[in-house]
């Protein structure tokens, strides 16, 4: 009886019922992920190949002649002529971020309706930075030819930027779309 007031108590707090919403449908994202998506689907390699066409698109629109096909098994590499290229890896193609994005919308309040056309605004425009990067990250190693260029843009400059640009995305959706910020101050 006691821990069921409480628990109706923490629920009714719009800030814990929006922590709960949130680490479960992290745990559950992770254990969906974990157990049946990456070691069973292609779901990885399906957005690491988008990720690559796109970018190759870009870099011969910018007069690049690239690295040669890297379509075969699971190379995974996108890059300009006379480089290594970069490797993309699952940790890199973006899931991740989608479902961390996903996920906050999800359990913040909001009306279904603005959610269902906000999400998948915010995949695409996610998806589509991911893609300036790994784009810049070929220009980078093409110009500079030292790993430990590219090594610091990876680690640091772009995870500021694509986390930056997430953060961005929820103060949007918290401060100018969700029911939330509708509320006006009594």
């Amino acid at each position: 009886m006691i821990l069921s007031a409480k628990l109706r108590t923490v629920w009714s707090d719009p800030l814990y019922r929006f922590l709960l919403k949130a680490v479960f449908l992290f745990l559950a994202w992770y254990f969906i992920y974990e157990l049946w998506l990456h070691p069973h689907s292609g779901l990885d390699m399906i957005v690491i190949r988008n990720l690559e066409d796109l970018s190759a698109v870009l870099l011969e629109l910018l007069g690049f002649d690239l690295i040669p096909d890297s379509h075969v098994e699971n190379i995974r590499t996108i890059g300009i002529d006379g480089t290594s290229g970069v490797w993309i890896g699952d940790p890199c193609n973006g899931l991740t971020l989608f479902s961390l994005f996903s996920g906050f919308v999800i359990a913040y309040p909001g009306s279904v309706k603005k959610k269902l056309w906000f999400i998948p605004l915010g995949l695409v425009l996610i998806h589509l930075l991911n893609v300036l990067r790994i784009t810049a990250l070929a220009l980078i190693l093409h110009y500079s030819q030292d790993p430990a260029v590219l090594e610091f843009n990876h680690t640091y400059t772009f995870t500021i930027i694509v986390y930056g640009f997430v953060l961005y995305l929820w103060y949007v959706w918290s401060t100018k779309l969700s029911d939330a910020s509708m509320k006006k101050p009594a």
